[in-house]
């Protein structure tokens, strides 16, 4: 969680700055002033009174994304409404909220969202605004489900952007570049219930030789690597009851509503249950052994009552095309020792092509290459560069709220609308006022 020490309701009665960090406890914003806004009218002010504002959500971020050295806006203070409409198949959350405190609404309502990231602790804007995403090669990243949102632009005034409308693409995926987000209304699909499974010691011969099987064997798949030459994966599985069969392969069918195989592609079904990292306790994560649950209690790893870790990690993710997941995955296990050396632990997911200008899964259906580093940036950084070298041949594009090293003329190539998006920011935001360090580097032509 964040760490906001010395916070006000109201910080135009505060001199002192605050001591804000991220989660993880990496990085430290320098921010004049930190503001807990309880109300739309009152951001407004903020923001209008500001030469440099960024909002805060709940600070899963690992780099600068949200650091300023002006305004730091907390949207947790925000009303937390939750609108469920029933017959439009929708429901319109306020920014701050984590995922959560209000999917168990949803569900009361008999719909769902078609998937949730691994921790349901992260906020709803701040999770769409980086690309944040689950897994299933059907599933889009959470921001594909946005059909509308809410901002309060750079000169204070409220801006409310719809599916259809020109700038839409670009504003989902935005960064916080172009406002601050009130409130976003998320389209949703039918409840439904899950069960899961897990797979231990699933050899990477077999990995490599059925990839795009057992990536898409369920309705949402977590590959569990710790990329070691003589390690093995675990495979957990998620599938909703409502699927008679997902897949069959070689070994047998993974089911939905019946029970699950002793062993799938050479991997045993799990004696109890699992935490993805091996010897953290297990009791904080979602229920698995093929219960059914709803779609909200099964889809995350970890359940919304515990704090799933300390924070004592860094991540980094990078996507690339599904079509090139084997051979990308070849590139990483050649210096997975390397990996391995600063790895807590790793996942391979798969997301679904969307629209979006700046999603990593922009234009095309995508393998997701996550880790979960240890907590010193000095050693991880030269692996990151070794990945982003080994992924080079597959147009990767890097998660924009965790760590990566690749330079913005690299990046810039990645995406088809990346001259669009600066041009957006520009006209949203002619005074710069939502600008930092990072977009500064990354959209330069947003100035």
């Amino acid at each position: 969680m964040p760490q906001q020490p010395g916070r006000t309701e109201d910080p135009r009665d505060s001199s002192v700055p605050p001591v804000v960090r991220n989660w993880a406890g990496n990085i430290t914003f320098r921010a004049a002033r930190l503001h807990t806004p309880a109300s739309v009218e009152r951001l407004r002010e903020i923001v209008a009174g500001s030469d440099a504002v960024r909002a805060l959500g709940s600070g899963h971020s690992f780099n600068t994304i949200a650091d300023t050295h002006g305004d730091l806006v907390s949207v947790a203070g925000l009303p937390a409404t939750v609108e469920v409409d029933t017959a439009a198949r929708t429901v319109t959350v306020g920014a701050g909220m984590r995922f959560a405190e209000f999917t168990g609404a949803v569900h009361a309502a008999g719909l769902a969202l078609h998937n949730l990231g691994s921790l349901p602790h992260i906020s709803v804007a701040g999770a769409c605004s980086t690309g944040t995403h689950g897994s299933g090669a059907g599933n889009g990243t959470l921001a594909s489900a946005v059909q509308a949102l809410e901002i309060v632009t750079a000169d204070g005034e409220p801006l409310r952007l719809a599916r259809g409308d020109a700038d839409f693409p670009g504003a989902v995926i935005a960064l916080g570049a172009l406002g601050v987000v009130t409130r976003m209304t998320l389209g949703l699909v039918p409840a439904y219930e899950i069960r899961q499974w897990v797979y231990d010691g699933l050899a990477y011969a077999r990995l490599r030789e059925h990839f795009d099987e057992i990536l898409t064997a369920a309705y949402s798949v977590s590959v569990f690597t710790d990329w070691r030459p003589d390690g093995a994966a675990q495979l957990w599985l998620k599938q909703r009851t409502d699927s008679a069969v997902s897949a069959v392969s070689t070994d047998g069918p993974v089911p939905g509503d019946g029970p699950a195989p002793d062993t799938w592609l050479g991997a045993v079904a799990a004696d109890g249950p699992r935490h993805p990292v091996p010897g953290m306790d297990a009791s904080t994560c979602t229920e698995q052994g093929g219960v059914p649950g709803p779609w909200h209690e099964r889809l995350p790893h970890f359940r919304a009552g515990y704090v799933p870790s300390s924070g004592d990690e860094l991540q980094s993710e990078y996507f690339v095309a599904r079509e090139d997941g084997p051979a990308a995955f070849d590139a990483l296990a050649r210096i997975g020792e390397r990996i391995a050396s600063v790895l807590q632990i790793g996942e391979i997911r798969t997301v679904a092509a969307d629209d979006l200008w700046l999603s990593p899964a922009y234009g095309r259906d995508t393998v997701a290459f996550h880790f979960t580093w240890v907590p010193d940036t000095d050693a991880v950084t030269p692996v990151l560069a070794a990945i982003e070298e080994a992924l080079a041949p597959f147009a990767t594009r890097p998660h924009w709220g965790k760590l990566f090293v690749m330079g913005p003329e690299h990046v810039r190539e990645l995406y088809e609308h990346y001259a669009d998006f600066e041009a957006l920011t520009a006209k949203l935001d002619p005074r710069g006022v939502f600008r930092n360090e990072l977009l500064d580097r990354y959209f330069p032509g947003g100035k």
